[in-house]
């Protein structure tokens, strides 16, 4: 498929990166190897389908224009509108012409996520009583130098946008309001740090933070037969989904972990296992993805587990794994690639 590349910013040069030769020109009204710097430039009859990675004001009129041409895109999140009959329209006509239109909410895709959203379908952890997020990382100054991100409300569209869509995807339509009940300023002009949540039949609280300094993700949904969380996504290092299922009247539970591992897509194919070793590699999904189960050999604690295993296979394939607290034995590894 022959891409544009619209926006060279962080997330524009990223997917440069992994469009390779597919990408047939770059559009950015500042950036000096963009041959063009507006999407109208762009020959029509060049490209098939263009990756918007713009600021957000500028997304509407670029979709707007991509459609009326019948082109297909891939938009950075957040797209913002001034309502939301403007969005839907640009939906609808992205379908009448059979577009292939989709904005850029990756964390869906993450395995452990997928898997969270069976568990809760299946009813193992039972009706469904709560749940909440965390989602922060450390780009405050980032976006305090960046001369678009410190504005409007910060890091709510930034990374509260993500759990808001995996809210859904996991739970479908949440009924009742949504509340902000914090959103602070505690370095930059716009939002750093938010609160905020459903306090309807399904109570969901969400909080997003600029100033969590180290990459955080967790999720934690409660039901009246168990509990699900995730620690982690698999694209920063060890990502766990923890299932327990509740001993009543009360008491420890039974639980089952299973932990990702991110590994360098280049040297998959490469990977080497010892002799000895009873790692192996089969396919997850897709070609995209690929699990490293470890045997009985490295059936002890998942810190010793994680040593003896790693050295084992190639350091280039699996990145060193340091818990601080040992899992249950029988932990699922997989190995990521993105």
């Amino acid at each position: 498929m022959r891409v544009v590349v619209a926006g060279l910013g962080i997330q524009g040069k990223k997917r440069l990166a992994v469009a390779g030769a597919d990408v047939q020109a770059l559009v950015d009204p500042i950036q000096p190897q963009a041959q063009f710097k507006e999407i109208a430039e762009v020959p029509l009859e060049s490209y098939d389908a263009v990756l918007v990675c713009t600021p957000d004001a500028a997304k509407m009129p670029i979709l707007r224009y991509l459609v009326a041409n019948s082109k297909r895109w891939l938009v950075e999140k957040p797209l913002l509108a001034a309502c939301t009959a403007d969005v839907m329209e640009l939906k609808r006509c992205a379908e009448a012409r059979s577009l292939a239109a989709y904005t850029a909410y990756n964390h869906r895709f993450e395995p452990h996520v997928e898997s969270l959203r069976k568990v809760i379908a299946s009813g193992r952890i039972g009706k469904i009583y709560r749940a909440k997020f965390f989602y922060g990382n450390g780009t405050a100054r980032d976006a305090r130098n960046s001369p678009w991100r410190d504005r409007g409300t910060g890091v709510l569209p930034d990374l509260g946008s993500h759990l808001l869509d995996m809210v859904l995807f996991l739970f479908g339509e949440v009924p009742g309001p949504c509340r902000v009940w914090r959103a602070d300023r505690f370095e930059n002009q716009a939002f750093d740090h938010f609160m905020f949540g459903f306090h309807g039949e399904l109570p969901i609280d969400c909080e997003v933070s600029m100033i969590s300094y180290r990459n955080t993700f967790r999720a934690d949904v409660f039901g009246e037969l168990g509990s699900a969380h995730i620690d982690c996504l698999c694209k920063w290092g060890p990502s766990t989904l923890t299932v327990r299922k509740r001993v009543f009247p009360s008491g420890r539970p039974d639980e089952e972990a299973t932990m990702l591992v991110c590994v360098a897509p280049l040297d998959l194919p490469g990977c080497r296992t010892s002799a000895s070793s009873t790692a192996w590699q089969q396919p997850f999904r897709d070609s995209k993805w690929s699990a490293l189960i470890h045997g009985p050999a490295c059936r002890t604690t998942c810190v010793q587990a994680s040593s003896q295993c790693t050295s084992r296979v190639s350091p280039r394939c699996l990145r060193p794994i340091a818990l601080a607290s040992a899992t249950p034995p029988r932990s699922n590894i997989l190995a990521c690639v993105p």
